[in-house]
């Protein structure tokens, strides 16, 4: 059964992302075709400010309690992330972890296209475990082997293109409640603690091969298992690694400070979106033709990434046909 608790985390992210995509977002979707760079700069900070809504919501109002061990952030780092995932709504998690470290608004989440309608880990479990059968491989108990096809491709072409600077896997764990999807925290169902452990590898010491960095990932997933096992049959955290608690870059005070912002803001925000639709006929009809662009984007091109993409492209090479034109 819903809980005010989860209706009102669930309807306030909603309509601060609804409202901020048009209001935040929408007015700077033109500089899109102009210059993609600044657009994309402003784009990760407008949606930065939204992502410290759920991570203020959880920890202010709900009292989730965020434990981070092993090793620190570098802020500004380009690193591709790697983590198990139990529940369905890991990746929001994460960003409980991330905004102390100033990864907000750098971040970017890959995800299979089928990975939406997966139900829950228990169904995903048995998926891995037929995999596993398949393929000769172990069964895992606390983590689903891993599919290392996509994170090969990103490292290699990250690392071609010499835009990587590091690793960081992230093993994550639950040592009480552990809700599996949406519905469980629109019942109100919200972790009491979640436990991050950070293990940063330099991109100079990943093997170079395609074969050998797979190996390396299947490694990781290895030392996932063994890590999550000492972690639920044992004291349920990550002190038996040797590794304490990683020093924020943010200080817990500015933490605090930015999650009263978050609050203050989103609460106030969309209520006054709702007041100027109403006053004003020439905002009503700027919130239409929005809607009806970012519905249209999504059918035609299937979003707006996909169009920024194809804008970077074009441009970059115009650029390109000038600069040989000049020489």
């Amino acid at each position: 059964m819903a809980s005010w608790k989860g209706i009102y985390f669930i309807l306030t992210l909603f309509w601060g992302s609804f409202f901020g995509s048009i209001f935040m977002l929408g007015p700077f979707l033109p500089l899109m075709f102009v210059n993609p760079s600044w657009y994309r700069w402003i784009n990760n900070r407008l949606v930065a400010t939204w992502l410290t809504l759920p991570v203020a919501l959880l920890e202010t109002m709900f009292g989730v309690k965020v434990i981070i061990t092993g090793d620190a952030f570098v802020p500004g780092e380009r690193s591709v992330i790697i983590m198990n995932h139990r529940t369905r709504m890991d990746w929001m998690f994460l960003w409980n972890c991330l905004m102390r470290y100033s990864y907000l608004r750098l971040e970017k989440i890959c995800l299979k296209a089928s990975l939406k309608s997966v139900p829950g880990f228990e169904n995903s479990k048995a998926r891995s475990n037929a995999f596993a059968e398949k393929n000769g491989l172990q069964k895992y108990e606390y983590v689903l082997h891993p599919r290392t096809t996509g994170f090969t491709f990103v490292v290699d072409h990250l690392r071609e293109g010499k835009n990587l600077d590091a690793i960081h896997d992230i093993t994550v764990a639950y040592p009480h409640n552990i809700p599996q999807s949406e519905k469980h925290l629109l019942q109100g169902d919200f972790p009491r603690e979640i436990h991050f452990h950070v293990h940063r590898y330099p991109i100079d010491t990943l093997p170079t091969s395609k074969e050998d960095l797979q190996l390396w990932c299947h490694k990781r997933w290895e030392e996932k298992e063994e890590r999550l096992r000492s972690f639920y049959q044992g004291e349920k955290n990550f002190y038996f690694t040797g590794q304490s608690v990683i020093p924020p870059c943010k200080s817990e005070l500015r933490v605090f400070v930015v999650k009263l912002l978050s609050i203050l803001y989103w609460t106030l925000f969309s209520p006054a979106m709702c007041l100027l639709i109403y006053l004003y006929g020439l905002v009503r009809w700027y919130f239409i033709i929005t809607i009806v662009i970012f519905v249209l984007q999504e059918r035609i091109f299937g979003g707006l990434e996909i169009i920024e993409l194809a804008c970077y492209r074009l441009l970059h090479k115009q650029s390109h046909l000038n600069s040989k034109k000049n020489e």
